[in-house]
């Protein structure tokens, strides 16, 4: 592990309990490209009391997403507690809305205890067989965000063929198997390595993959669908857009889910190219025209808009999870003293699957 991973480490008390120390993580700096381990610190307090019709929360995994990144630049506070998805345990009540034992999903995020309203958390379905981190990955905001994409925005139809960028993370994996599961055709993702490559191919269900980093996206594309595709899911941005739009068939859609290609660039142009890159200047470059010649349909979305799908991805995921027809891709990173750890993996694409950090 890097001295950079590692120095975050020196904010962590000597000995912890858990039953008298509450953690949380802070931002302490605005970082200019990739953050490090200097950007946070863990700050300590005593475990809070709830208020009258308020419960104390446990929290058992954590989610680091993408977002986060994008979220540094100006949205999460100075020196106040980073939020994020999460999964906990009622260790302590105040109101009978949350009693006792329950789990729930909420997002006072990156903390090991958080106080919390009833309005402020989704009590958890008991769903028989079905792992409890499966509630942020392919059953959580990961999982509905996909499905969204699959669903709602593309409106996908059996038969058709699709193209996913950045398929082997989070949101890429759920795609591919809800795709596969929905009657999709030809399923094509791009990863950033050889051995995410053949994880897609041979766990996934991916019918081809390529590694972006091998030779330029559009020739890359065009050996993997020869005959074009009818549907483009795109969590990158920059080339590989580019190289999508030429490939959609007559009315093809492309569903921009995320830009992550600039996450971490901030002088990086509209299109999602980064700065001095091979991605500068002609990638998210494309043939405008092809939009309305091919009568293409460009859509982006925010998940937090479909809340109401919620049950619906319960009714259509849980029984193929219970099957073994669906499998949560998951890159586990065990204890919360290592949250800004796998926040900056993720960041690199450490992950396969959705990145969660678990409480030991």
């Amino acid at each position: 592990m890097s001295p950079t991973l590692c120095s975050h480490r020196a904010f962590l008390p000597t000995v912890l309990s858990m039953t008298e120390i509450a953690l949380t993580v802070q931002q302490t700096a605005r970082p200019t490209g990739f953050p490090t381990a200097d950007h946070f610190r863990f700050a300590e307090s005593p475990v809070p009391e709830p208020a009258p019709g308020t419960a104390l929360v446990e929290n058992l995994y954590w989610s680091v997403d993408p977002y986060h990144r994008q979220m540094m630049d100006g949205d999460f506070g100075l020196n106040a507690p980073l939020e994020g998805r999460t999964l906990g345990r009622v260790v302590a009540s105040r109101t009978p809305a949350l009693p006792e034992g329950e789990v729930v999903f909420h997002r006072q995020g990156w903390r090991t205890h958080a106080v919390v309203r009833p309005e402020e958390v989704r009590r958890l379905p008991h769903h028989e067989g079905v792992p409890l981190s499966a509630y942020l990955s392919v059953l959580g905001g990961t999982g509905l965000t996909a499905y969204v994409g699959l669903t709602r925005i593309a409106r996908l139809r059996e038969g058709e063929d699709l193209f996913v960028s950045g398929a082997a993370g989070g949101v890429g994996t759920a795609t591919g198997r809800f795709a596969r599961l929905l009657g999709a055709g030809r399923l094509i993702g791009s990863a950033g390595s050889a051995e995410k490559v053949t994880y897609l191919t041979q766990q996934v269900g991916y019918d081809a993959a390529f590694d972006y980093r091998t030779g330029p996206a559009a020739d890359l594309l065009a050996e993997a669908a020869p005959t074009g595709l009818d549907v483009f899911v795109d969590n990158v941005g920059g080339e590989q857009l580019g190289a999508a739009i030429g490939a959609l068939r007559q009315r093809g859609r492309a569903v921009r889910v995320g830009t992550i290609s600039r996450y971490n660039t901030p002088d990086a142009p509209p299109d999602g190219g980064a700065p001095g890159s091979s991605e500068a200047g002609n990638s998210g470059d494309f043939n405008h025209s092809d939009v309305v010649e091919k009568s293409l349909r460009i859509e982006g979305f925010l998940v937090r808009d479909y809340q109401d799908v919620q049950d619906e991805l319960y009714d259509f995921a849980v029984p193929h999870l219970r099957s073994g027809a669906l499998a949560p891709d998951e890159t586990v990173v065990d204890g919360f003293d290592r949250i800004v750890e796998a926040f900056l993996l993720m960041l690199r694409g450490a992950n396969t699957g959705k990145m969660l950090v678990r409480k030991v």
